[in-house]
């Protein structure tokens, strides 16, 4: 079994933001898989399904990102799975707008998100999948990027990047 997690924030003041890919990338692939992520349960949306053969859980922690390890770590407990069952998805202001960048272990990058899941796993050694934001085009402070809509030319290459 595999543990695939998109972060994000919840709610809907975020839900067409930045740093919400690993949510709008995890709901693709439970449309595409039949795999309904209503349950709520280990601080999470999550639901479990088969992809390729394999059964798989999908998750979309709801503790806001700063929090993710706290949902993320409930789940692998409960399932008794280990670090390398797990797969997380998320933004990345130095992976080119577009990009992807799959990896494993390596530091937070400043991700917040991906931080918490570090330090509460003690575990760097996941494998992430790094949806490329680039960095901001005009004087928008990262913070301010990244819980921000798309901008205007890049949001149908987000449905494809998605």
């Amino acid at each position: 079994m595999y543990l695939v997690v998109g972060l994000g924030n919840p709610g809907k003041t975020y839900q067409h933001t930045r740093h919400n890919v690993g949510f709008m990338v995890v709901d693709r692939l439970a449309g595409a898989h039949s795999i309904m992520v209503t349950r709520e349960r280990f601080h999470s949306l999550w639901g479990a399904g088969d992809i390729a053969g394999r059964q798989v859980i999908l998750a979309k922690p709801q503790t806001f990102m700063n929090r993710s390890g706290q949902a993320v770590a409930a789940l692998m407990a409960y399932y008794k799975l280990a670090v390398q069952d797990l797969l997380v998805i998320h933004d990345d202001l130095d992976v080119d707008f577009g990009s992807i960048k799959i990896v494993r272990g390596g530091g937070a990058g400043g991700h917040r998100g991906v931080q918490s899941i570090h330090d509460t796993l003690k575990e760097d050694r996941y494998v992430r999948v790094k949806v490329g934001t680039g960095r901001p085009r005009f004087s928008e402070t990262v913070e301010d990027y990244v819980l921000s809509p798309w901008y205007e030319d890049q949001r149908g290459q987000v449905v494809e990047m998605v």
